[in-house]
């Protein structure tokens, strides 16, 4: 058991501190971001007690998207690159829809 702790303890370091730059500190504020489309989605449906995808959803959306894309694209993963630059056409599209349209604040599910 104590043998298994020091193997993860030793993981956990090399990750969270040795592997630790300016790289990692991006893909962590991009994560940020893009976790606070959630927060900023559940928040509104709260309050309006039903499904609502408000504009700020998207804003956080493409700010996300962008970051992570820019950091999937330094550690050169094909899957993160691929799923956030297509993540992207959407949310961009999305914004797009919602300037030509006008202010479209909620949607029902």
């Amino acid at each position: 058991m104590i043998e298994l702790y020091n193997h993860l303890a030793s993981y956990m370091h090399d990750v969270f501190i040795v592997q630790f730059d300016g790289w990692v500190a991006l893909g962590f504020v991009a994560q940020a971001f893009f976790t606070m489309r959630f927060v900023v989605q559940w928040i509104a449906s709260e309050r309006a007690r039903k499904s609502v995808m408000p504009v700020a959803f998207w804003f956080f959306s493409i700010g996300g998207g962008a970051l992570l894309f820019i950091y999937a694209l330094y550690r050169k993963d094909p899957v993160f690159i691929a799923g956030q630059g297509l993540g992207l056409l959407v949310y961009i599209r999305n914004v797009y829809f919602i300037v030509v349209n006008g202010r479209q604040v909620s949607a029902t599910s």
